[in-house]
């Protein structure tokens, strides 16, 4: 029997700064006792490709795609929110990426390349960089947790440089998932 682990490739946001600000968005979504599902801090990630249940024995090639990916440092620039599917009806609240989008786009593409050839299906959605702060549970205060992403229409997390892409288990548990990174690629030194 071999074992399976939930994974996915991601950008974990590990500067303070920019970790400090989303999460003084999130903690103010909270505050609207609204019925959310915060995410924790140190699982503030941008989702690359999400693998779904994959045989432990496929992590090495796997890495081996993260491996043949090139790209030096680059600019995230952390800023504006959303709601998937909308902001009427939101589901999962986020926050976005003004700079540095087209660099995470190329690396997702080259990603679904190289994943293709060792039998993932594409992905059905289309990419959109974002860090999933709240997930949403139920109506239960709404129009107030509306109020409070219109008003954080114009946020600006800040700016951090991106140096690694990991691959990462997803542990699921009572409280929450544990990510636990598995393998890192870094930048080329410029």
């Amino acid at each position: 029997m071999v074992e399976v682990i939930r994974a996915f490739i991601a950008v974990d946001i590990d500067d303070p700064n920019v970790l400090r600000n989303i999460v003084s968005f999130r903690d103010a979504l909270v505050s609207t006792g609204a019925d959310l599902k915060p995410v924790e801090d140190e699982n503030m990630h941008i989702t690359l490709r999400f693998l779904g249940n994959i045989p432990v024995t496929m992590v090495d090639e796997i890495y081996g795609v993260l491996k043949s990916i090139r790209f030096k440092p680059f600019k995230l620039h952390v800023a504006g929110v959303g709601c998937f599917p909308n902001i009427s009806r939101p589901r999962v609240i986020w926050v976005g990426v003004r700079e540095g989008y087209d660099e995470l786009k190329r690396i997702h593409d080259e990603l679904e390349r190289g994943l293709r050839k060792l039998g993932f299906k594409p992905e059905r959605e289309e990419f959109v960089a974002h860090i999933t702060v709240a997930r949403v549970r139920s109506g239960r205060k709404r129009e107030a947790l509306i109020k409070v992403i219109n008003e954080f229409r114009d946020f600006d997390a800040g700016e951090m440089i991106v140096k690694s892409i990991r691959l990462k288990q997803s542990i699921l548990t009572p409280k929450g998932p544990i990510y636990r990174t598995l393998r890192e690629v870094k930048a080329e030194e410029p």
